[in-house]
């Protein structure tokens, strides 16, 4: 299972963080030298439809010595393909562009499954794309099958009501679209949001979830970069 630290920039910084760690270049440096093979990285003010953070983003993706999962807004073939030309080595589509089959197909088949992910966010179980007020008429779980028949093998799933809260993570929601890929040749499920304590990840662990994205548990000093990964070897 793999811990992807957050750097979720929001007007210029990281979001939730404090002192130098708002910085998203320091984040990123401080969760590098901590020992971290990945960096989610996201765009919170494009995600929300207000003013992009660009330059910061190429910024992190030129910096940066790990691996880098780029999300935040992506829902349009040219942003996310600017993205793998700035050196993300998996782009996260937005639940927006996922209800795109035709987008997904493209994004497939020009980038390969292994290099996308797509991001459901999910309330009550039906797609609640961050952005709007609006909740689909579409759950999670079709979602998630939908895309997998698209060539799709990485999901990463946020319950938004429990997104930068520390109220526990939704496991068992998470485990239900993993479950999906017994018949379709496996599906990596990263759960996202609320992740507080190393009992989360090692609940995750144990529904085998491919993943855990975390924010403001590290920024605030819930448990260190090296104890997650310890934890989750």
């Amino acid at each position: 299972m793999e811990l992807y630290p957050a750097v979720d920039i929001e007007g210029g910084r990281v979001a939730r963080a404090h002192g130098a760690m708002a910085e998203p270049l320091a984040a990123l440096d401080a969760f590098t030298r901590a020992g971290t093979r990945w960096i989610h990285l996201v765009d919170m003010d494009r995600a929300y439809g207000r003013q992009d953070n660009q330059a910061l983003i190429e910024a992190v993706l030129q910096a940066a010595r790990v691996h880098v999962q780029v999300g935040g807004g992506l829902f349009r073939e040219i942003d996310i393909d600017q993205m793998f030309t700035l050196g993300a080595t998996r782009v996260v589509i937005g639940p927006r562009g996922a209800v795109d089959s035709g987008l997904v197909e493209r994004m497939v088949a020009r980038h390969g499954p292994t290099r996308l992910a797509v991001g459901i966010d999910a309330k009550d179980g039906r797609v609640a794309p961050r952005g709007t007020t609006e909740i689909l008429d579409l759950t999670a779980r079709d979602l998630a099958l939908r895309v997998a028949q698209l060539g799709i093998r990485t999901i990463i799933y946020n319950e938004v009501t429990r997104d930068g809260k520390l109220s526990g993570p939704d496991i068992a929601g998470a485990g239900q679209l993993a479950a999906l890929g017994g018949g379709l040749g496996g599906l990596d499920v990263i759960v996202s949001g609320g992740v507080r304590s190393l009992e989360d990840l090692r609940d995750a662990k144990a529904a085998r979830l491919a993943g855990a994205c975390v924010g403001r548990a590290l920024y605030d000093g819930k448990f260190t970069i090296a104890e997650a990964l310890a934890c989750l070897s």
